[in-house]
């Protein structure tokens, strides 16, 4: 969106370069454009975003030995799936995602595009588990992770998050869950809202920039 976006100017302030990818399966580009992932998902959008990528390193706008990604909703499952998909970033910060898809079946909101899309769990198992391949293949993951979400999330419910966590754990990767206690899939709460961006800032100044320059 042509629009104001806090979060872009706050890492801009503390000295990122801020690279917003409208991927394949996103909007403004036409129908084809969003239906491209159609029973596809973390393929194409996985491509776009390391293209984005080596585009502003080969720009010299951005360090490649200092690199991060992070997103919330489906940014969270993009997250995900790329660091799932390449190890070039230092850090990474996936918000209301999943990547176990199969377990949200029935307990979050898109039962319906679910058997509209990729067809029921028991019909097409080989397609669910590919697709939730972040989670069956956690172990191609390097990348130091912060998994958070709101505890009352319906939408992206905070299981999606607590099993990449439980994951990364499991495999000895440095990683962290936060849940936020009464939020649902976005956060409202002002306190929430200023922890979330100083956990940001301090994750990424840890892993990505080598520094430990904020107070968590």
């Amino acid at each position: 969106a042509h629009s104001f976006n806090f979060e872009r100017q706050i890492f801009a302030a503390n000295g990122y370069a801020v690279v917003n990818v409208n991927y394949r399966g996103s909007s403004g580009r036409g129908a084809k454009f969003s239906e491209a992932i159609h029973a596809n998902w973390g393929v194409l959008e996985v491509d776009d975003v390391l293209a984005a990528a080596d585009h502003v390193v080969a720009q010299g706008i951005a360090d490649p030995h200092r690199l991060g990604i992070g997103g919330w909703s489906y940014g969270g499952v993009l997250t995900d799936y790329v660091i799932a998909s390449d190890t070039r970033f230092k850090g990474a910060i996936s918000g209301a995602g999943s990547a176990n898809h199969i377990s949200l079946y029935g307990h979050d909101q898109y039962t319906f595009l679910y058997d509209n899309e990729f067809g029921a769990p028991w019909e097409n198992t080989e397609l669910w588990i590919r697709y939730s391949y972040p989670f069956f293949k956690a172990n191609r993951i390097t990348t130091p992770t912060l998994f958070m979400g709101g505890q009352d999330d319906f939408n992206v419910p905070i299981l999606g998050s607590e099993q990449m966590y439980q994951a990364l754990k499991t495999l000895n990767v440095p990683t962290q869950l936060v849940v936020y206690p009464g939020q649902n899939h976005g956060l409202t709460k002002v306190a929430f809202l200023r922890d979330r961006t100083q956990r940001y800032l301090a994750w990424y100044d840890k892993y990505v920039k080598g520094t430990a320059t904020s107070s968590r």
